[in-house]
């Protein structure tokens, strides 16, 4: 494989409205760190690339639920997630912003060269707009019911319920999240990147093009995109918060999100350097784009058409994008609060950043979505990285320390490490990181700790000890040689462990390079290592129980949030006088025949008796029912039902998950007296 010299690796921008969870981490940016590290010890020139993406709407929303301006939001917001990837060991050469000057300025002169090139379309269409709040609503400030599964609750953009992507417009009964009014259609105008203009290109770049070097699930979607034919699409919106228009009779608007977050990149390489157009306009830079599956579309028909429109920029070379990873079988939401948050994560297992590495790297959604469990972590840690991988190097080194005073001992022979296959295991790493299958390199680098952990033991050095010193010598030295080109191998992994077993064996830092990999003799006769201190220790079933507690806490939670029953339609204090709410006892009772809920009551109000048909057999018995009192709606109009005439209504107290309840007075009450 030829490669470039210099690498521009970008990683999605996360929106400022939460902080970084597991799904973040697998889909994107342990992926992108891997490979960035990787590239760094090939002695390739990176630039890392990473942000926040400040605006928008999920930003504005999540303001006004806390009460704040969408700039407190992503001052929150942004530096939890920074100080989170920092502590994590994402390993980011500039990690930004886009609500920064320098991207204010560098969005406002991206759209200006296109505006003036004549690259947009100019339309005035029909959008919901919210009288109460006087402003147009973005699709997120619209809720309503889904047209394909009734879901009360579904977004103007998507239906949380069933997935299904929708249009404000497409809303059954919908109302704004602002005021709760109902919004009413009103003409404005935007501007349009006409996607249809480059569909051709499009094709001849992608389908053609990329076929069989790009992932199967991204090159799919993408084909079946293009091939579905492109429509132009708005880059600008009216809302309040982002990068405003840049040209006359735009006033009240700004540049939609999706154009200006992808900026964000060029941005961010900017803040770090003068010198940013080697990483965006050379023809020499690779350009990576590293996102989840639902940014595909964005990073590779979008964002390309707009690189090509501007005119000097490089296109992407790939777009390794994964699919999503679960949590305990149910789909992270950040809304929902069911997710584990990495800042959480750091702080309930100190020291433990390359244990959540492995198990996401081991078990990463690059082919489907996956499911993360705390067993599985557990198992994970357990039974690979201790019992495998850290039992192997502390071993060998409480071992030299016992029989060698902790220094290298001398080999008679080169033949029992080349058994190891050291260059080849390599090769395949190499070979599964050029081509972003970070699942497939992983499991290659424990590869070569099984062999090393088959080895000693196999050869048993405490038994021969006693009888060959010199071959124990010569075994220890072929597992510390093992030890030193693990450390290395590891390091794109688990950065963390890799540098502990480098100052373990006294390893030079300058072998951090790629090309040791496969050396036998790393380590020198006679050189000194230090004590032995464990890589890594058991996650005990305690601290599984803790996680899984909390998720089980979220759950309920969520579960009794999602019952509840939404307050309905307001009335005027004049509708509530209309009703005539008297307490009553019910003096009779028998089921309705052939019904399974209908009872039959008949009622006393203290001034006369009266008949009703209430649903509630399926709760009470007949028996259970003569004696109560309860709250009645008197002059509810009479209907027949089951051939009975039914004059009126019990009131009954409707509980989300434990049916209904007799709304009765606080003992005993007068018959007929009045509720209000």
């Amino acid at each position: 494989m030829t490669y470039p010299q210099r690498y521009t690796v970008t990683t999605a921008l996360p929106y400022a409205n939460g902080p970084i969870h597991i799904g973040h981490l697998a889909g994107v940016y342990v992926p992108a760190d891997i490979y960035v590290r990787y590239l760094r010890m090939k002695n390739k020139e990176v630039a890392f690339i990473g942000g926040s993406d400040e605006h928008g709407v999920p930003i504005t929303i999540q303001a006004k639920l806390e009460g704040v301006s969408p700039q407190d939001i992503v001052n929150k917001y942004h530096q939890i997630i920074k100080k989170s990837f920092k502590d994590f060991g994402i390993s980011f050469d500039v990690y930004s912003r886009t609500s920064a000057k320098i991207h204010h300025e560098t969005a406002t002169e991206f759209f200006k060269t296109l505006y003036d090139q004549g690259e947009f379309v100019e339309k005035t269409i029909e959008q919901l707009y919210d009288a109460e709040a006087r402003m147009f609503l973005a699709d997120r400030y619209v809720q309503g019911r889904c047209p394909k599964c009734t879901y009360e609750e579904a977004y103007g953009d998507q239906c949380e319920n069933c997935g299904s992507s929708l249009s404000p417009t497409e809303l059954i009964e919908p109302k704004s999240v602002l005021s709760g009014a109902k919004p009413v259609l009103r003409k404005t105008k935007h501007w349009y990147l006409p996607l249809d203009k480059y569909e051709n290109w499009l094709k001849d770049w992608i389908v053609k093009g990329k076929k069989g070097e790009w992932k199967p699930n991204v090159f799919g979607q993408c084909s079946s995109w293009i091939n579905d034919g492109l429509r132009a699409r708005a880059v600008t919106r009216d809302l309040d918060w982002g990068v405003p228009v840049p040209v006359d009779g735009a006033e009240g608007k700004v540049l939609y999100v999706w154009f200006d977050a992808p900026i964000g990149y060029i941005s961010a390489t900017k803040e770090m350097t003068t010198d940013w157009e080697k990483w965006w306009k050379s023809k020499d830079s690779k350009l990576v784009h590293f996102i989840g599956k639902d940014n595909i579309v964005f990073h590779c028909i979008i964002f390309p058409s707009m690189l090509k429109a501007e005119g000097s920029y490089i296109l992407p070379d790939n777009v390794p994008a994964n699919e999503f990873m679960n949590l305990e079988g149910n789909k992270i939401s950040t809304s929902k609060n069911w997710a584990v948050w990495l800042h959480e994560y750091l702080k309930d297992f100190p020291g433990q950043q390359d244990v959540l590495r492995y198990v996401l790297t081991s078990n990463a959604p690059e082919t489907k979505d996956n499911d993360f469990t705390w067993k599985d972590f557990q198992a994970k840690n357990n039974n690979e990285l201790v019992a495998i991988l850290g039992n192997f190097i502390n071993r060998v080194v409480v071992l030299t320390h016992k029989y060698f005073d902790g220094q290298v001992p001398e080999s008679d022979s080169l033949k029992s490490f080349k058994e190891f296959h050291v260059e080849e295991i390599k090769d395949r790493v190499d070979k599964a990181l050029d081509n972003y299958k970070f699942r497939e390199g992983l499991a290659e680098m424990m590869t070569l700790a099984r062999a090393g952990n088959k080895y000693l033991a196999d050869t048993e050095p405490w038994h021969l000890i006693k009888t060959d010193k010199k071959a124990v010598a010569t075994i220890l030295n072929n597992c510390l040689q093992i030890s030193a080109n693990l450390a290395i191998l590891m390091a794109p992994f688990l950065p963390y462990t890799s540098q502990k077993v480098f100052e373990t064996l006294n390893l030079k830092k300058s072998f951090l390079k790629w090309d040791y990999i496969g050396k036998v003799d790393l380590l020198e006769e006679g050189q000194q290592i230090i004590k032995a201190n464990l890589l890594f220790t058991k996650v005990e079933d305690k601290e599984i129980e803790n996680q899984v507690n909390k998720l089980t806490s979220t759950k309920n939670q969520n579960q009794k949030r999602e019952t509840h029953f939404p307050i309905k339609e307001e009335i005027e204090f004049d509708d509530f006088l209309k009703m005539d709410i008297r307490i009553v006892k019910i003096i009779e009772a028998e089921k309705v025949p052939n019904t399974d809920k209908l009872l039959k009551l008949k009622i006393d109000l203290g001034f006369e008796q009266r008949t009703i048909i209430s649903g509630i057999a399926h709760l009470y018995k007949p028996e259970e029912m003569i004696g109560k009192q309860a709250s009645y709606l008197a002059n509810l109009k009479a209907r027949k039902i089951k051939g009975v005439e039914s004059r009126g209504m019990i009131l009954m107290i409707q509980e989300s998950d434990s049916g209904l309840k007799f709304l009765s007075p606080d003992g005993e009450a007068e018959l007929g007296s009045t509720v209000g």
